[in-house]
């Protein structure tokens, strides 16, 4: 399994989605909300109607974990809990898209990824 970068990221981003999960039912948070706002960040690909270049850009910003990692440290800093759940819902999604293998976009075609070519 080291020999196949592939596998082992994929691997990587179900034990981190399996972890997003775990972290959410313990602080017991709303699944209904989990259930609406899941699917949110890739509405971030409505930056591909613009050009393919703005599409990537936006799209990769919505999909990293710098992104809900910079939220969770608002949450914490200015002490507002009800951020919390919304950091590991998009990380929860970034996981699941990463283990799909929809990676960070190239800004050559929506389907270059960093994980392959959809």
């Amino acid at each position: 399994m080291l020999t196949r970068p592939s596998l082992l990221l994929r691997t990587e981003e179900a034990i981190l989605l399996l972890l997003t999960l775990f972290v959410y039912q313990h602080l017991h948070y709303s699944w209904l909300l989990f259930a609406i706002l899941f699917l949110t960040p890739d509405l971030f690909m409505l930056g591909y109607l613009a050009n393919v270049r703005i599409g990537s850009a936006i799209y990769n910003f919505a999909h990293t974990y710098i992104t809900p990692g910079i939220l969770l440290a608002i949450a914490y800093l200015a002490v507002k809990p009800q951020l919390f759940p919304l950091a590991l819902i998009w990380t929860a999604h970034i996981g699941f898209d990463r283990l799909l293998g929809f990676g960070l976009k190239y800004p050559t075609n929506f389907k270059d990824t960093h994980l392959q070519h959809i």
